[in-house]
């Protein structure tokens, strides 16, 4: 039997016990010859009432089922973008030379002046014009021939030709000899400038008034062994 039909059962049986009573305490009042008035009394005071079926209970809903397992899934990472950088670039630093001198510097005493440069020497004089050049007295082949040949040059076979510049003075002798081109060996040349002081004699040179004036010469001399 449901829920409902025990409750209304019950009700019933309530209903039919009380009206049982009513019943008899109105017998019993007559039996025992109450006044009307307690009937009436007890009849206005008696109330019927009408036994209502309560409303069947609310079907109970299943609760649903728990959702499968789901892995767990940790969030993602949260990119946190570092603030932009911001160089400052420092203003450049503008240093002002100090044109006043502080009250305590004292300035230096003035350097002296320097001492006056000494004059330069005179140019040296210009060399004379030559108007007629120096000339060879005799004939400078005749000493620089085999008798005046350098032994140590003999003994090695040396031959050659040396160039000499020579310097004339103003009384004709060779006052200087530089070898100019050499013959390849060295007695050979120090024997021509030696013979060429000591023997070659020339006619000096003159300038425009007929003077006799220093001058240059140059001299070829070949030195050749006989055959």
């Amino acid at each position: 039997m449901a829920y409902a039909d025990k409750n209304m059962s019950g009700s019933r049986v309530v209903a039919l016990v009380i009206v049982a009573l009513i019943h008899a305490v109105i017998g019993y009042a007559f039996v025992t010859g109450l006044a009307y008035q307690y009937i009436k009394k007890t009849q206005e005071q008696l109330t019927t009432f009408e036994v209502e079926e309560p409303p069947p209970p609310p079907e109970e809903v299943p609760p649903p089922p728990p959702p499968p397992d789901q892995p767990s899934t940790p969030p993602p990472p949260v990119l946190v973008t570092p603030p932009p950088i911001v160089q400052t670039v420092a203003p450049p630093v503008v240093m002002q030379a100090q044109t006043t001198p502080p009250p305590s510097y004292t300035a230096p005493p003035p350097a002296p002046p320097a001492p006056p440069a000494p004059p330069a020497p005179p140019a040296p004089p210009a060399p004379p014009r030559i108007s007629q050049k120096a000339g060879l007295k005799g004939n400078p082949g005749q000493f620089f021939g085999s008798d005046n040949y350098p032994p140590t040059a003999r003994r090695e076979g040396a031959e050659g030709r040396v160039v000499a510049a020579l310097t004339v003075g103003v009384d004709g002798r060779v006052t200087d000899c530089r070898v100019t081109s050499s013959s390849g060996n060295r007695d050979l040349d120090d024997t021509t400038c030696r013979i060429a002081r000591s023997r070659v004699r020339f006619t000096p040179a003159k300038d425009d008034a007929g003077n006799p004036i220093a001058s240059t010469f140059t001299l070829p001399v070949k030195w050749q062994l006989e055959q």
